[in-house]
């Protein structure tokens, strides 16, 4: 057969042109998440093009308006019923807009606004030949020790990559939670996690230490990420569909049409059960659930503490709104399944966490341990499975984020000849050194503890309450019991600050600018507000707790 006569066989059967269907985009929808993506690519224009003494300022501005318009168009999608009845699918099946999506992108763009103030603060440093620095190395590139890195600091370079790379991360934050298949969720962890593993290695301080933690993380991530990608082959070869709906209606017996080849997949659980457990395996290393914890002191403690703040809040709100859809949306039909294996990870993670803590003796350890155990509490409302359990999930996360960007900002200002003084011996006596810092971070160590009148009280008082509803009141007595073992070492560090003698070599508190003062502020306020008058905030989340299927 000539090769004229097999081109027009070919172009009778299949017509190309009628098959391809032209994507359908709701940019609206999605401007939240675009404007970032808009402002993240900019970002690394402004690097290319920009003379080096003017990036700082154009990067700051870009990142600081570019955050608030995301948090602005999203309050216009809420108020215009997105949240709530006119909630839906957008970006061809690929993700949701709804109440819990919604509430939790609003949470990061603004701890990502607060997390920026305190990536661009430049005072608490000595001045380096006549130039202002921050907390990040002056070439990233650089061996550390090395002469090009000692010409770099003598000039004064400042890595003002560190911008556009929070907003990537950012970008990828505000998909995760909003991923509505399994294959936008793995695209959103990458996105997410590959800025982060670069900003662990920037210190400008202790370089070899914030080096090992980024290979750390990096090493640690790259595997979970692989479990996940496996998981999600394996949940694509029981379902046949990447679509959350689809495998929720193939889980619980609903799907209307099974192929031939489907049934042969459907008819063997263990595709699924494996499948789903490796997924979510690898968004419990992402939350620093025990026994995927072990990256989260080194890490903590080796990065730049800005870093550390923003990475405390934000991820923990991405990969726990992550967590609900997949738990909720997807797997509701194996709630039987996975209701238990999650009691033992909730109930290990508490413990081990409140329990390791005590024996820390720096305060960058101490809040890492600190932060393992609240995610042991939240993962108490998760496995509510009812929908008190989605809205204090969602409150618990916003009063978290905001009181640990602002303890570790003040973390950024307690220094010494080295840098930050990170030991707890060195914070001896501060309350009489420094009142009102060791105020402010006893304040945020006292939300910590769940202490009445203060946000960390009202966000363990909703997941318990809904637990308890749920049917897991043991684990809520197991909670309680945490929280009086990890109210221990808060509490003994407020007594070291406030009733010990100041050492005369200890460090001083650093006068920062207004940013970091802003960062420091707003904690103390969302603190004191969430904790005094938290009703509002509560009926809010309830509001929001509804997901779209």
């Amino acid at each position: 057969m000539s090769a004229s006569a097999v081109h027009s066989l070919w172009t009778t059967a299949v017509d190309p042109i009628a098959k391809i269907e032209a994507p359908k985009i709701e940019f609206g929808q999605l401007s939240p998440i675009l404007i970032v993506i808009g402002a993240a690519v900019l970002g690394v224009l402004i690097e290319a093009f920009v003379p080096r003494r003017h990036r700082y300022h154009a990067q700051l501005f870009t990142a600081a308006v570019a955050l608030v318009s995301g948090f602005a168009a999203i309050v216009a999608l809420a108020a215009s019923g997105y949240a709530t009845t006119r909630s839906g699918i957008a970006a061809m099946g690929a993700l949701a807009v709804d109440g819990p999506a919604l509430f939790l992108q609003g949470t990061i763009l603004l701890a990502a606004l607060v997390g920026l103030f305190t990536f661009a603060e430049r005072r608490l440093d000595p001045e380096a030949h006549g130039n202002r620095v921050d907390s990040f190395a002056a070439q990233a590139a650089a061996v550390p020790g090395s002469e090009n890195e000692q010409k770099a600091v003598k000039a004064g370079f400042t890595t003002t990559e560190v911008f556009p790379l929070l907003m990537f991360a950012v970008v990828g934050m505000l998909v995760f939670p909003a991923a509505n298949d399994l294959l936008t969720l793995f695209v959103a962890l990458e996105v997410l996690s590959l800025p982060l593993y670069l900003l662990c290695a920037l210190a400008r301080r202790k370089r070899l230490l914030s080096q090992e933690a980024a290979v750390k993380y990096f090493l640690l991530g790259a595997f979970a990420s692989a479990f996940t990608l496996f998981g999600i082959a394996l949940v694509y070869g029981y379902a046949g569909s990447m679509s959350y709906g689809v495998i929720a209606r193939v889980v619980d017996g609903s799907a209307p049409s099974v192929t031939p080849a489907l049934a042969g997949t459907t008819a063997n659980d263990a595709l699924l059960l494996v499948g789903g457990a490796l997924i979510v395996m690898g968004l419990l290393f992402k939350v620093g659930a025990v026994p995927f914890h072990m990256w989260t002191p080194d890490v903590y403690q080796g990065a730049p503490t800005p870093v550390t703040g923003f990475m405390a809040a934000a991820t923990k709100v991405a990969a726990f709104g992550a967590l609900l859809r997949l738990l909720y949306v997807v797997l509701p039909g194996l709630r039987w399944d996975w209701r238990p294996v999650m009691w033992g990870v909730a109930i290990v993670t508490m413990l081990a966490g409140a329990i390791v803590a005590i024996t820390q003796t720096d305060i960058k350890r101490l809040l890492a341990y600190s932060s393992i155990a609240h995610a042991g509490f939240i993962l108490a409302g998760v496995i509510a499975a009812n929908p008190e359990g989605v809205s204090s999930v969602l409150f618990y996360l916003a009063t978290y984020s905001f009181v640990t960007i602002g303890a570790f900002a003040v973390v950024t200002l307690v220094r010494d000849a080295g840098g930050e003084a990170t030991h707890l011996s060195k914070w001896a006596g501060l309350g009489r050194r420094s009142p009102l810092v060791a105020g402010v971070f006893a304040v945020f160590l006292l939300a910590f503890a769940g202490i009445p009148l203060t946000s960390g009280f009202a966000g363990k008082f909703a997941v318990f309450k809904a637990a308890a509803q749920g049917g897991a009141v043991p684990l809520v007595v197991i909670g309680v019991l945490s929280s009086a073992i990890a109210a221990f070492f808060y509490i003994r560090v407020i007594v070291l600050m406030f009733f010990s003698e100041p050492r005369p070599e200890g460090p001083t508190v650093a006068v920062p600018s207004p940013l970091t003062m802003t960062a420091i502020a707003v904690g103390v306020v969302v603190t004191v507000v969430l904790g005094v008058a938290p009703q509002y905030f509560l009926d809010l989340a309830g509001q929001a707790g509804v997901f779209v299927r």
